[in-house]
């Protein structure tokens, strides 16, 4: 019985095999460096035109930043608070604007905010190509979230026949 049950267990662990070894590394897209500059350009190019002093970060797609520039107007907190969220963006996989109800007072998901380094307010937003999280975009500076938010948009849209391959 025991040689039976053995030999069913070879059989089994043989037949994972492949499926192991195909799971032993994973392959994934993300913004290059100069992309992820010609995005931050775009962006910081849009708050300024809108008459916005901002700075804008962009992360790859693990929250790691790429690109920081600043306005030279801007003020000192909008650099830590760009990175901030581009970072909870990417770490959250979801907009920052989408978080804030999310994540209202007495709602299971609370707690998100009082997590180091997380920024829930509007500006931070996911960069995806095919479908794909490749980056975000964090733009702090503007008057309200959705301003920034704006404003991260346009620098999306800006590279967008970059990102749809």
């Amino acid at each position: 019985m025991r040689k039976i049950l053995f030999s069913r267990l070879i059989c089994i662990l043989a037949a994972m095999r492949p499926a192991l070894a195909q799971d032993a590394l994973v392959t994934h897209r993300t913004l290059s460096p100069e992309l992820a500059l010609e995005l931050a350009r775009a962006t910081l190019g849009d708050c300024q035109k809108r008459g916005f002093q901002v700075a804008v970060a962009v992360t790859d797609r693990f929250g790691i930043t790429q690109v920081l520039l600043r306005d030279r107007f801007a003020g000192a907190h909008t650099v830590q608070t760009a990175i901030g969220k581009a970072w909870t963006a990417a770490s959250f996989r979801s907009h920052t604007s989408d978080l804030i109800t999310a994540t209202a007072a007495n709602s299971p998901q609370a707690g998100i905010r009082n997590l180091p380094g997380v920024v829930v307010v509007g500006g931070g937003v996911l960069v995806e190509a095919g479908g794909s999280l490749v980056g975000a975009v964090g733009v702090s500076g503007a008057p309200g979230g959705d301003a920034d938010h704006a404003c991260a948009k346009a620098g999306i849209d800006a590279i967008r026949d970059k990102l749809d391959f």
